[in-house]
């Protein structure tokens, strides 16, 4: 893409999007109000777009809210109290065989899902690996030779949502990780992809330029929210850690060969054990899982069962 110019590569990159969107078509969407989830929305009007919050916390409910009346889209709200989202969590937990800290994320999601089977929808559409592929976590900023970073993420990318579809017979659909978008996205230049302005980056700036004018200057240029922040999950934390006492907690660090972060990482590992069991060894090829014992593939960045994430 060396010598096309600026335009013609943010056509091409509408233009692309819009035809793995197309091949990935889908009755529902999940919707936060975001960059991704708008985008997918543009171009997909006649979606129905499902929005969770709890107790109507977090952001994404605002957003989702401007962009649904933009695009004059079919929206669903779905609201849960602290109990329900606390509830779930075994449930999340034995589908995903995990205890990763991202489960309030994966909460987020599984209501979304659940809202979408009720409705009868069979085919859902999410954002998945547009922040990998375009720069959009906070965490990559800094990351030295972040092109060839994001090529060796693009190998190992996994997403919850898959699972937990599979687990309400829903199938997903990723238009930013169809295949052949994939390889035309890893072809777009970083420096298009993260823009430094004034000592601040901008992650995901030539897919905001691509939107731009097309969908409200609110929705293309907001910060990136994270999913926990933008559904509101984020509360509960606070009130997992306070469930967990110190001196528990004290003993489980001798006694579970498991590095924990926090509190709640422990509440999360005491429901995998009773829902799931034992943690899996590594199998032949695999390592160890510095945090759990996990096995682990050699080229992976997380382990899927713990969370642990290798630092760069």
């Amino acid at each position: 893409m060396a010598n096309q110019t600026l335009k013609e590569t943010i056509n091409r990159l509408r233009e692309r999007l819009k035809e793995s969107v197309e091949r990935n078509r889908a009755e529902g969407l999940l919707f936060s109000g975001g960059l991704d989830s708008g985008i997918l929305a543009c171009l997909c009007p006649e979606i129905k777009a499902i929005t969770v919050s709890v107790h109507s916390w977090g952001e994404d409910l605002k957003y989702a809210e401007i962009l649904s009346k933009y695009l004059n889209l079919k929206h669903y709200q779905v609201t849960i109290d602290t109990e329900e989202a606390i509830e779930a969590i075994p449930e999340v937990i034995q589908i995903l065989e995990s205890f990763d800290p991202a489960i309030p994320n994966d909460i987020t999601v599984y209501f979304g899902l659940k809202m979408a089977k009720k409705i009868g929808i069979k085919t859902v559409m999410t954002g998945d690996g547009s922040d990998e592929l375009f720069v959009g976590y906070t965490y990559m900023q800094n990351i030295p030779f972040l092109e060839s970073y994001i090529e060796r993420l693009n190998k190992s990318m996994y997403f919850s949502s898959n699972k937990l579809a599979r687990s309400l017979n829903i199938e997903i659909k990723q238009p930013f990780m169809d295949k052949d978008f994939v390889n035309f996205s890893l072809q777009i230049p970083v420096s298009l992809k993260l823009k430094k302005d004034q000592g601040k980056y901008t992650g995901k700036w030539i897919l905001r330029k691509a939107f731009e004018g097309i969908l409200p200057d609110e929705i293309v240029w907001q910060k990136k929210r994270p999913l926990e922040y933008g559904s509101g999950t984020t509360r509960l934390r606070e009130i997992i850690t306070s469930r967990v006492k110190d001196s528990e907690f004290e003993k489980a660090k001798d006694i579970h060969r498991v590095k924990f972060i926090n509190k709640e990482h422990f509440y999360y590992y005491k429901i995998y054990l009773d829902k799931v069991g034992s943690i899996p060894s590594p199998d032949k090829g695999e390592k160890s899982c510095p945090g759990c014992g996990a096995g682990l593939k050699k080229d992976s960045f997380h382990c899927r069962v713990c969370g642990w994430t290798r630092n760069l």
